[in-house]
């Protein structure tokens, strides 16, 4: 397996259907992966579908602060 990551770009794995776009949403207190997306493009819906697995996973409170140090795709 061949993963791929640029400082200020996309992360991207290398698989036997071509390359994948990685978008993963990371708990930075305990540095637990609470939601991950692949696809075939880099696209609004990649970095959705992580967000959505993360808040399905995680069941936040009212007030959590998502931060994004990417912008959006």
């Amino acid at each position: 397996m061949l993963i791929s990551q640029t400082r200020n770009g996309p992360t991207y794995i290398w698989t036997q259907e071509g390359w994948l776009y990685l978008a993963v949403v990371l708990d930075v207190f305990s540095r637990i992966v609470v939601g991950w997306s692949m696809a075939t493009i880099q696209d609004a819906t990649l970095v959705v579908q992580a967000l959505h697995m993360a808040l399905t996973r995680r069941c936040p409170q009212a007030g959590l602060l998502h931060h994004s140090d990417r912008g959006s795709t």
